[in-house]
C-alpha cells in the first residue's frame, strides 16, 4: 500500500502528467482538493472507488481516511493542485504518515506560475535584465513569514516574483516594493486569476496601479501576482545558448569556420 501524492496542475485537466494521471486511474482510493482540482481528473477514478472531497475536512480526518484504506492495503491517490512542493500542504501528511510507517511517494505537477507564464507567453528569466524568480508569499491570516524572508528583503535582489496566496494583501506588497530601486510604481505587474481553468484572467499593471486594478476586477482569491522587469523586457540581448560565435561541447566550432579564418 503507498500513498500516492500528485500534482494535478493548475486547473486544465489535460496539463496533469502521464504519470498522475495513470496512478489516480489505478488507486481505490482518491483523496483530492476539491476547490482547486478539476473534477475531471478525479472521475478518472476507477469504478466504485473512493473519492473524497478533503476541502471541508481536517489534517487529523485526512490521515484517519489514509490509516483506513492502509488497514485495508488500498493504495491512495492524494491529489494536489499545481505542485505539491509549493504550499501544497504535504509536509504535516507526510511527518504522519513516516511516524505511522505508512509508505507514500511523490508525482509532480506543473506550477501555476509556470502555467500563467505559458499562457502570457513570457519568459521570466530574460538575459541581463533578470535570471532569478523568487516563488514566496505574503502573510495574512495563513503562517506568518520567516525573518529574512519579507518582501523588501527578497526584492533587493531585482528578481522576477512570483507572489502567492497574496491577492488581498496588494497594499502590503506595494508598501514593500515601491522604494526599491529594482521595482517602483512603474514596475510591470500581472495578476494571473484561475489559471489554467475557463474562466482565467490576467490583469496587466504597473505596481503603483495594482491594487485599484484588482478592485475593478473583484479578485479576492485563487490568484497568482507577478512583479519584475523581465515582464515588460523588449529591448535585451540575445542569450548565449543559439549565439553562432558561442563554442561549446554539442556545438563546436565547424570546421569550414576555422578553414575560412585560417586562409
Amino acid at each position: 500500500m503507498t500513498v500516492h501524492f500528485i500534482g494535478a496542475g493548475p486547473g486544465a485537466a489535460d496539463l496533469i502528467t502521464v504519470r498522475g494521471l495513470k496512478l489516480i486511474e489505478a488507486c481505490p482510493v482518491c483523496l483530492y482538493a476539491g476547490s482547486l482540482v478539476p473534477q475531471e481528473v478525479v472521475r478518472a477514478a476507477p469504478a466504485g472507488a473512493k473519492v473524497i472531497d478533503t476541502a471541508p475536512l481536517t489534517l487529523d480526518d485526512i490521515i484517519a481516511e489514509i490509516e483506513a484504506a492502509h488497514a485495508q492495503g488500498q493504495d491512495v491517490a492524494r491529489v494536489h493542485s499545481g505542485d505539491p512542493s509549493l504550499y501544497g500542504a504535504i509536509a504535516e501528511q507526510i511527518r504522519r504518515l513516516e511516524a505511522l510507517n505508512i509508505p507514500y511517494d511523490i508525482t509532480p505537477g506543473v506550477p501555476a506560475f509556470a502555467a500563467a507564464a505559458a499562457a502570457l507567453k513570457l519568459e521570466l528569466t530574460v538575459p541581463e535584465i533578470c535570471q532569478t524568480v523568487i516563488l514566496t508569499r505574503t502573510a495574512m491570516k495563513s503562517s506568518s513569514m520567516p525573518e529574512g524572508e519579507e518582501l523588501s528583503t527578497l526584492g533587493k535582489s531585482g528578481a522576477t516574483l512570483a507572489i502567492h496566496l497574496s491577492v488581498r494583501n496588494i497594499p502590503h506588497i506595494q508598501r514593500e516594493l515601491t522604494p526599491l530601486a529594482a521595482y517602483g510604481e512603474d514596475c510591470p505587474a500581472i495578476i494571473a486569476y484561475r489559471v489554467g481553468w475557463e474562466d482565467e484572467a490576467f490583469i496587466h499593471s504597473p505596481l503603483g496601479d495594482l491594487h485599484r486594478a484588482a478592485r475593478e476586477a473583484k479578485l479576492t482569491r485563487t490568484a497568482l501576482i507577478f512583479v519584475g522587469k523581465a515582464l515588460g523586457a523588449k529591448d535585451f540581448i540575445d542569450s548565449k545558448l543559439y549565439d553562432a560565435s558561442h563554442v561549446h561541447v554539442l556545438r563546436p566550432k565547424r570546421k569550414a569556420a576555422k578553414a575560412a579564418k585560417a586562409g
